[in-house]
């Protein structure tokens, strides 16, 4: 197809979260994967045109409200099966979902595939300045139910305003020891920031509030690790607005080598400049040092950044 490459890539991609999906749920490998309704000619075009649509937009995030999948069973190449189908239920972990008040499909695997391709966090519409409004309207009508879809494009209200969620939960018998290397794997698993509060329980108990600040996309993994890694049996789940400045990493070199630098923007200007603590550590320990002369050192150099 006379394709831009882009829209191209994007369409592929979400036909390998469905292939990766229907190999999940039927236990064969993906190269096995046979499409049936997902593989008609309506549901190709609907693939490529949601692709061409948000790459034509040039979105930076795209936010989505909890998905009604919907309840009861649908009719399918095999068979009577249950709402959500398989497929939609494996696309669509880590999503906040709901069944809704209808009983019949309310998202398809090819719904599914292209929310979990594209949708960068879930929750409510965030503070923003609404330029454009699309709407969309299903051929099925519902009784009391408006079959329509919209999608607002706009702006961030003032900083921006991302949806992220936090995970919190209070451990109180689990060696101390343990702390840091499960921090270290919260981090490399997604998660944005993770950090321990003590506190007190009840009976007099000393504890750790765990607190994970992560993107919706990284929830699988995230929880996996609480559950496997901590005596945690539960969690809090609370979606918040984070505002986040523009950032920059650039490099300076402090005796030969190299640190990278954090630099902190809001309008265009840098508002925070801060060396890499790795780095700073790793360069201390290569030229034997102590840390605080090669922090000082690399401090020093990196002024310059101010001027921006």
């Amino acid at each position: 197809a006379t394709l831009q490459p882009e829209v191209k890539r994007h369409a592929i991609e979400v036909f390998s979260k469905l292939g990766a999906a229907e190999a999940a749920v039927h236990g064969v490998s993906v190269n096995e994967v046979q499409f049936h309704e997902v593989g008609a000619l309506d549901a190709i075009a609907d693939i490529v045109g949601v692709c061409a649509g948000f790459v034509s937009l040039g979105l930076s995030e795209l936010i989505c409200s909890p998905v009604a999948v919907g309840s009861g069973t649908v009719s399918t190449s095999h068979g009577e099966m249950s709402i959500p189908p398989p497929a939609v239920v494996a696309m669509l972990r880590g999503a906040p979902t709901y069944a809704g008040q209808i009983k019949t499909e309310m998202c398809t695997p090819t719904g599914a595939a292209l929310l979990s391709h594209w949708v960068t966090s879930w929750g409510a519409q965030p503070m923003m300045t609404v330029d454009q409004i699309g709407t969309g309207c299903g051929t099925k009508d519902f009784e009391n139910h408006a079959n329509v879809v919209r999608i607002f494009l706009g702006v961030p209200h003032e900083a921006t305003l991302a949806q992220a969620v936090l995970y919190e939960t209070n451990v109180d018998d689990l060696d101390p020891r343990l702390w840091p290397a499960t921090l270290q794997r919260l981090l490399d698993s997604g998660a944005s920031d993770a950090w321990l509060t003590p506190i007190i329980m009840k009976k007099g108990r000393p504890a750790y509030t765990l607190s994970v600040l992560l993107k919706a996309g990284a929830a699988v993994d995230v929880r996996q690790i609480i559950f496997t890694e901590t005596s945690a049996i539960g969690l809090r789940e609370t979606y918040v607005g984070k505002h986040e400045l523009d950032r920059q990493i650039e490099k300076i070199e402090v005796d030969d080598r190299p640190i990278g630098v954090k630099l902190a923007l809001t309008n265009g200007h840098v508002v925070n400049v801060q060396p890499e603590y790795e780095d700073v550590a790793a360069a201390a320990k290569a030229l034997e040092r102590p840390m605080k002369a090669v922090m000082a050192d690399a401090i020093a150099a990196s002024a310059h950044f101010w001027e921006r």
